[in-house]
């Protein structure tokens, strides 16, 4: 070999040895097209940009989707977030979602309001709640709305989270084995469905705040809150829950 060609061989290794992490990591994509007002490229309080962040810093390249998911707009990515959708996905689009996940993908599901996502929760077998759930434990800034989860399951998600905060939260049911409750509240949290502002035995129940499942090769994780991930809120516990999350999506 010439030392032109030694030094050349040199220029090439030391380039794939830079890129090899990046490209190992693979892509994230993150939905655009169902009305979702809370971005990855937003810096405000109530944006994602430091969830973007976190994933990138754990070695995967962060994209987003805004035309109809389908087998050609999921091609070549590792992982999708549907994070607060204010619209509904197409059948086409949940039935691209699910092969994407039978084919080894990971997807995560942010709620910000759950009917529109009701469709897509019902393919993988997981139901809502009627109304956001109302905690008595653990409540912060004296708001049944927002409180501290503690009832976690053994997951790789909370690898060192004790608890983590929601703001607004829809309770969550797995309705198959195949998915199951791995973060759930307190046994007095409620949801109001006769809309009396009064606490009823029958509103009142443990519910799912984080639902874990599997499809074929793949996996997906349903969260009842997208405000867990969003600039705001992204400390403490809810800041190493995201990179767990990241390290889940890798």
């Amino acid at each position: 070999m010439t030392g032109a060609l030694r030094f050349m061989s040199i220029i090439v290794l030391a380039f794939l040895m830079m890129t090899a992490p990046a490209l190992a990591g693979g892509k994230v994509l993150f939905d655009n097209g169902h009305g979702e007002r809370f971005q990855v490229k937003e810096q405000g309080p109530l944006q994602l940009s430091g969830l973007a962040e976190v994933i990138q810093g754990a070695g995967l390249e962060v994209a987003t989707v805004d035309q109809p998911l389908s087998d050609d707009t999921l091609s070549g990515a590792r992982a999708l977030v549907i994070s607060g959708g204010f619209a509904p996905l197409h059948p086409n689009e949940i039935e691209a979602v699910v092969r994407f996940i039978e084919n080894g993908g990971h997807v995560a599901i942010m709620l910000h309001i759950a009917p529109p996502m009701a469709s897509l929760l019902n393919r993988l077998q997981v139901s809502h709640s009627n109304g956001v759930v109302q905690e008595r434990e653990n409540v912060l800034d004296g708001d049944l709305l927002n409180f501290r989860v503690v009832r976690l399951k053994e997951h790789p998600l909370f690898k060192g989270v004790t608890d983590f905060s929601v703001h607004g939260a829809w309770g969550l049911i797995n309705q198959t084995d195949s998915a199951q409750v791995i973060a759930a509240t307190g046994f007095q949290s409620w949801v109001d469905l006769d809309l009396d502002q009064k606490q009823a035995k029958e509103e009142t129940a443990s519910f799912g705040i984080v639902v874990a499942g599997t499809v074929g090769k793949g996996s997906f994780l349903v969260f009842g809150d997208d405000a867990i991930f969003q600039n705001k809120f992204l400390e403490g516990n809810n800041k190493i829950l995201a990179a767990n999350l990241a390290a889940w999506l890798k």
